[in-house]
């Protein structure tokens, strides 16, 4: 429900952002492009479907423990796809990552299946962002990416509600509700993908994970102020965060020397 409607309000917006700002006309975008946005948008609507769920079925410390493993994702998938070389040293970070995952595992009962949740949210964040940067490096506006891009995954999301809810879920009993889900989808959808896809024309795939993975930092620290979800964890679990997020801030620094 929630994402259903944080995407179409963001694809509704990012659309009409672009009829006003835009004087040129006849700046279609070729069908092969809107394919190309539609599918990769999916992505980004199945992510969001296993975060959120990784939150429901466990807490948000746990997602966005295994959120943060998003950068070595990256460092898997966008070698891959753009076909070079493999790092070495990315391999045994990720070695560290899944050592980590191993303690926040065993620390929470109950909470496998939200970790397995998270780490598929994170992967397919990875390829959402590998993926979005060919599309950006192609020249097209990065706000009408955000419009094709949050409209596919709107319907992403509103095949699952059937499956996992009912649509009598999409409406809120709460009128607030609607004020922090524009907030949710204007500030930190709309402009912050946009922002992120002018971003991807000047770094790597990789680079923007890594610095997105700050999120899970500040995130698990608003969770334990916000929800008291510090009552739940053990040490085990910030070791294996901090873990994480040592393999993390350990990258750029062995990329640098064995360049």
């Amino acid at each position: 429900m929630l994402v259903c409607w944080r995407c179409l309000i963001a694809s509704i917006f990012a659309f009409l952002w672009v009829r006003l700002t835009t004087t040129k006309r006849g700046s279609l975008l070729d069908g092969t492009t809107v394919w190309n946005l539609i599918w990769v948008g999916g992505l980004i609507g199945l992510h969001w479907l296993c975060l959120f769920g990784a939150v429901k079925v466990a807490n948000v410390s746990i997602a966005l423990a295994g959120l943060a493993t998003v950068s070595v994702f990256t460092a898997l998938a966008e070698p891959l796809i753009e076909r070079r070389r493999i790092q070495q040293h990315e391999v045994w970070l990720g070695v560290l990552v899944m050592g980590g995952i191993v303690l926040i595992a065993g620390s929470e009962s109950g909470s496998m299946l939200g970790l397995w949740l998270a780490l598929v949210s994170a992967m397919l964040a990875a390829l959402f962002t590998v993926f979005n940067k060919q599309i950006v490096l192609k020249g097209i506006d990065p706000m009408k990416m955000v419009g094709w891009q949050m409209g596919s995954a709107m319907f992403v999301c509103l095949a699952a509600v059937p499956i996992f809810d009912d649509f009598a879920s999409l409406a809120f009993s709460n009128p607030m509700d609607w004020l922090w889900v524009l907030i949710l989808a204007l500030i930190c959808t709309v402009f912050a993908q946009d922002w992120t896809n002018k971003l991807l024309r000047h770094v790597s795939a990789y680079r923007l994970t890594l610095v997105a993975n700050f999120e899970p930092v500040y995130g698990i620290l608003a969770a334990a102020l916000i929800f008291q979800e510090y009552e739940e964890l053990k040490i085990t679990f910030y070791l294996g965060a901090m873990a994480i997020v040592i393999a993390n801030f350990l990258h750029p620094l062995l990329q640098k020397r064995m360049s």
